[in-house]
């Protein structure tokens, strides 16, 4: 069924109530002048009819007909009505509008039968004599308790009909005029009682849509006053508790932006119901993209997704290390699940939280790398000094040459030891005053700490004949640590002179822009080659072992440099060509 608005459901009613009320009473009103003007003509003719009775006594007695005829024309003529005179036969013995000898007998008109039978008769039709609508009114003529005879005394209805059509008319008019007042109260009270209305339902439609800063007007009855008072409750509560949801929403949706773990929540159907960004990054995908989609769709990874589907159906908490493969590089993701209860209690989806773990994954696998490169770099000299204080126990020591040639074996071998622990003590310092910002920074010429760490090595430079060549700025500044700073500079350059060959060049050259100082020492070498070059600065990590160890290297010098640049807040990094030699970087930000 087609739905109406309420202004064109009242207005018809109400207009309808008015004109069928309006037609009540007109209708009851023409009824009513009806009766009355009925009731009023009987009650004339009835006048007539007794004065004529009166004055026809005599002439009823004598019957006498010239008498009677002449009486009937004289008073119809006076009153202005028909008289009729009948016997008790029923013949007509005059009439003042008709012949009487050519009228029918009248005993069966209902009139005259009343009044034959001793009462007023009375009837209401159309007379075929004069061919109109007319009143009749009959009463008998007595006397000595006999009925001589009937006189009707009849009057034309055109006078109350027309008299009733004009009435039919103004009321007509009046109707019509008052229909058309009618149907602007009507109007204008339907849209009274509607338009508040219809501004509730449009401001309901506003709230619906969020916009609850416009209140409904307060207007019309007390009800709807009222109903439109509680839609604006109604608002302002939602209004405030949307917020309050919106707040609360921005804090979950902060607190879980910021979270460095990564959390996932899932339905029922393992379809992603939330993802904060830590979890995004972790699966590679923007977080809006994976809402409502399964998680087979969202991460391609059958260990998660066997861990979902356990945490589904495992009411405790879980926990799991998950190995996620990517292009670049693998993720351990340290997982735990528990599932997402409804308010009924019953199970409603999961929720997991990972942990991203391959730095520490990483971390340990470089500590046991580290631990074992430690054990082994240092049982190789101690095996070998306790192999040669061994042979010198059982006897060598009795032999000069080779007791001589022993003890120098184990004094370089000590030597090594010593160098080992010195470069790993050095390296636990820096990193420990890294880790704890205790390292003493202070603005200085660049060029006295280069040319600091060049005199160190100025020894074993003229050794091999190599010659170190400087170029800095004597205003170049820069804030470091010098004496960590001269440490980096000092392995780098005595690296170069080890691997540059003898009777080569070291060239250091220190160059700033406005965001870093570069601080470059390069070698004539043989080269590195570039699949070296990524763990170039790890511990213990030698491209040569034999001709590291033969150069008295203990693997750590590189290590000491890398820890020092990131202690500075900067990096190292090398570039080399084969046959051509090594260019060893180091970045520091500019003071």
């Amino acid at each position: 069924m087609k739905e109406r608005r309420l202004l064109w459901q009242l207005f018809p009613t109400y207009l309808l109530i008015a004109l069928a009320i309006l037609l009540s009473v007109g209708a009851y009103v023409l009824v009513t002048l009806k009766d009355f003007y009925y009731r009023q003509m009987t009650a004339d003719l009835e006048v007539r009819a007794r004065l004529v009775e009166s004055l026809v006594e005599t002439p009823f007695l004598t019957g006498d007909p010239v008498v009677l005829e002449g009486l009937v024309n004289r008073l119809g003529e006076v009153s202005a009505s028909r008289i009729t005179l009948v016997d008790p036969a029923g013949s007509v013995l005059g009439d003042s509008h008709e012949d009487p000898a050519r009228m029918d007998n009248h005993a069966e008109r209902p009139e005259v039968r009343e009044a034959l039978m001793g009462r007023t008769g009375q009837a209401l039709r159309f007379s075929q004599t004069l061919g109109e609508n007319r009143m009749y009114l009959a009463v008998p003529v007595e006397a000595k308790g006999a009925i001589l005879g009937v006189v009707r005394v009849s009057l034309s209805m055109e006078f109350i009909d027309k008299k009733l059509l004009s009435i039919k008319g103004r009321l007509a008019l009046g109707g019509g005029a008052l229909a058309l007042l009618v149907a602007i109260v009507s109007w204008w009270v339907s849209r009274r009682i509607s338009r508040p209305l219809e501004e509730m339902k449009l401001g309901a439609a506003r709230f619906a849509k969020g916009d609850l800063d416009q209140p409904v007007t307060v207007a019309g009855a007390l009800e709807v006053s009222a109903l439109a008072e509680s839609l604006n409750q109604m608002a302002s509560q939602l209004d405030e508790r949307i917020g309050t949801i919106t707040a609360q929403r921005n804090e979950r949706e902060a607190i879980l932006y910021s979270m460095v773990e990564g959390v996932l929540a899932v339905d029922a159907g393992e379809r992603v119901l939330s993802m904060n960004q830590a979890a995004a990054e972790l699966f590679g995908m923007e977080p809006q993209a994976s809402l409502g989609k399964s998680v087979l769709e969202v991460v391609r990874n059958p260990d998660l997704q066997r861990f979902v589907k356990k945490t589904l159906s495992c009411k405790g908490v879980l926990e799991s290390d998950i190995l996620m493969k990517g292009a670049d590089q693998e993720r351990y993701l340290q997982t735990r699940g528990t599932q997402l209860r409804g308010a009924g209690g019953e199970a409603v989806g999961a929720v997991l939280v990972m942990n991203d773990v391959t730095r520490m994954r990483q971390l340990e696998s470089v500590r046991r790398d580290f631990a074992a490169n430690v054990s082994h770099e240092l049982k190789t000299p101690i095996t070998s000094i306790k192999g040669f204080v061994e042979t010198l126990e059982a006897g060598a020591i009795d032999q000069p040459e080779d007791a001589r040639r022993f003890l120098a074996i184990v004094s370089k071998q000590v030597d090594r030891l010593h160098a080992i622990i010195e470069d790993l003590l050095c390296l636990s310092k820096v990193e420990q005053g890294a880790g704890r910002s205790e390292v003493p920074f202070k603005e200085v010429a660049l060029r006295d700490v280069l040319e600091a760490a060049i005199q160190a090595c100025s020894a074993k430079a003229g050794e091999k004949n190599v010659q170190v060549v400087l170029s800095c700025a004597g205003n170049l500044m820069a804030r470091v640590s010098p004496p960590l700073l001269e440490q980096a500079v000092v392995n780098l350059v005595d690296n170069a002179i080890k691997y540059g060959g003898p009777e080569s060049r070291v060239d250091v050259e220190a160059t700033a822009d406005l965001f870093e100082i570069l601080i470059r020492v390069r070698d004539a070498g043989r080269g590195i080659e570039p699949v070296h070059w990524p763990r170039l600065f790890e511990r213990f990590y030698r491209i040569d072992e034999a001709r590291s160890r033969e150069l008295g290297g203990t693997g750590l010098g590189l290590a000491i440099v890398k820890h020092i640049a990131q202690a500075h807040g900067g990096s190292v990094e090398v570039t080399s060509e084969i046959g051509k030699g090594s260019v060893f970087t180091l970045h520091l930000p500019a003071a």
